[in-house]
């Protein structure tokens, strides 16, 4: 068994409280599909991702797959998971979702998988040697510092976050297994922006700046200090807020289904987003789910418009508009069009 290193708590990270939110609604509602996540160095961006591990719900997934292929779900299974699903030998274990890091440096090999070409024509999937797409099945990718990854391995994730599958071809033969995951990106603005195209893959984002607030300072060194001297022990004392936050988590992932969304509310986003010359119905399906599971989280049943006015920035304010041709709409502009759209829609 590896080393697992002992994480930050979540609960323990200082203010950051959009971050959070962001990245907690991820983790109940998968169908989001990430978050982009821009900011200054040492904002706390990293910290925040890798923190979340440790809240993450367990997942159903095939013994012994390394796809991490869903037992019950025959669209999202390798050849062979498939084959054992018809002849119904599946088995099944629980294991928490995972953050699968994508490194700066990474090869093609290492994120789409290495194929040995002799046993791919005899074997099939079981030739490839799996690489970051197939850890993230069902998972978390986090891609830090996306905008400096180079452009083909950019194709290759979006390829499988459009399609929901990893195709490894190599001299004429090809395999696939399912890769479906929240795509999580960090990055530094300073550092150069990203392409539009990859802009709109992220369904939302948050941008965050340093915190300005002199207790708060305190508070985050303290709790560093802490931390470096005794992880176990610091962990201990938010272990209580840890378990408390899994347990909403799981209840909230079970009760999003039914949260009712009144029609007048659907209409004021797709007013607002065409006031905004918003492209696409990405922006609108985006803020809608994100609505819904914030309602989830704060145990509700019904969207309000003022879950709305808080999740509309994370849903537009990283995309450019009218064809590209506008700059993302400023944060005071997505909250005045909504604000008018809500009111219309009364």
């Amino acid at each position: 068994m590896g080393y697992e290193p002992v994480v930050f708590p979540f609960t323990a990270v200082v203010d950051q409280n959009e971050l959070k939110l962001a990245l907690l609604l991820n983790a109940i509602n998968p169908q989001i599909g990430g978050v982009l996540i821009r900011g200054q160095k040492g904002t706390g961006k990293s910290l925040a991702v890798r923190a979340l591990a440790d809240v993450l719900p367990e997942i159903e997934t095939v013994e012994a797959c390394p796809f991490n292929c869903n037992p019950t779900d025959p669209t999202n299974m390798c050849e062979n998971c498939l084959r054992l699903y018809s002849e119904k030998k599946i088995r099944a274990n629980r294991k928490r979702m995972k953050v699968a890091t994508l490194p700066v440096g990474s090869t093609e090999d290492r994120v789409v998988g290495s194929l040995d070409i002799e046993r791919a024509i005899r074997e099939g999937a079981r030739a490839l040697q799996p690489g970051i797409l197939a850890e993230a099945n069902q998972s978390i990718l986090y891609a830090d510092e996306v905008n400096l990854l180079p452009d083909h391995i950019v194709d290759c994730i979006l390829d499988a976050a459009a399609s929901g599958w990893n195709y490894v071809e190599r001299e004429g033969v090809s395999v696939s297994h399912p890769s479906r995951f929240i795509l999580i990106g960090t990055m530094n603005p300073e550092e150069g922006e990203l392409r539009p195209q990859l802009l709109d893959r992220f369904p939302i984002h948050v941008a965050i700046e340093g915190i300005f607030d002199e207790s708060l300072r305190v508070e985050i060194m303290t709790r560093n200090l802490d931390f470096a001297e005794d992880a176990e022990k610091f962990r201990e004392r938010f272990e209580k807020d840890q378990q408390a936050l899994r347990d909403n988590i799981v209840r909230a992932k079970q009760a999003v289904k039914k949260v009712a969304f009144p029609p007048r509310l659907l209409k004021a986003i797709a007013k607002a987003c065409i006031t905004l010359g918003a492209d696409g119905h990405r922006p609108d399906i985006s803020i809608m789910r994100s609505a819904k599971t914030l309602v989830a989280f704060e145990g509700r049943n019904e969207v309000s418009s003022d879950d709305i006015l808080r999740v509309a920035v994370m849903g537009l304010g990283h995309r450019t508009r009218r064809g590209g041709l506008e700059e993302p709409a400023s944060r005071e502009k997505i909250s005045e069009a909504f604000t008018e759209a809500i009111k219309q829609a009364a």
